[in-house]
């Protein structure tokens, strides 16, 4: 649903979570994750604690807030296809709109290093990090089997596709964190991305 299509109660709910995150965001950068408390999230957003929990269940999801988007964007990908267009060739359309449009969930930019610094320090939200993946993996495995029954193993597929995602995602981030900026590491990243799906239909598509 775009966001015209929303009444304006969701609107605003909407704006409010993001301004939450936003402020947890840069209290996080400046900080550290485990030394700002959510009280002092709440304080700074000006809504009281409970909102915020209301809106984040989990500490780690103020930081993390796009694992439910990315879950929803991924697994709606394959849900929502075109009746001739197969998982993977939705999958792989995405990820290059994704790319073109500049979203966060396309891979890592210039921004990147800053944000990630602040996952790499925290035990949590690593661990959380790790849970998002899984989450992503789980919904695109059910997708598969809904929609794809033709899927050998829905859930070996989910698993390769997650990992080869990772592994593209990884490298860019890996040069970002040690100073690689400029056009090389995007550039870089789409063609790696365009390759691990060529490799995905190599490996997946019936011999």
């Amino acid at each position: 649903m775009s966001e015209g299509e929303l009444s304006l109660r969701e609107r605003k709910k909407r704006a409010t979570r993001q301004r939450i995150s936003n402020v947890a965001t840069e209290l996080f950068k400046e900080r550290g994750f485990d030394a700002v408390s959510v009280a002092e999230v709440a304080r700074a957003a000006e809504v009281s604690t409970m909102t915020v929990f209301n809106y984040f269940p989990r500490k780690e999801d103020l930081f993390l807030d796009r694992i439910p988007e990315a879950v929803e964007t991924l697994s709606g990908a394959v849900r929502h296809r075109a009746p001739d267009e197969t998982p993977l060739a939705a999958l792989r359309r995405l990820s290059l709109q994704l790319f073109d449009q500049h979203h966060p969930l396309a891979g890592p930019n210039d921004t990147f290093p800053d944000f990630w610094q602040v996952v790499i320090d925290s035990p949590a939200l690593r661990a959380r990090a790790r849970e998002g993946l899984e989450e992503i993996e789980n919904a695109l495995a059910d997708a598969l089997a809904e929609t794809a029954p033709d899927t050998p193993d829905p859930a070996l597929t989910a698993a390769l596709i997650v990992a080869a995602y990772r592994s593209v995602y990884v490298t860019t981030a890996r040069r970002l964190l040690a100073g690689d900026r400029g056009k090389g590491p995007a550039e870089d990243h789409q063609i790696r991305m365009n390759a691990a799906f060529d490799l995905l239909e190599r490996a997946l598509t019936p011999a």
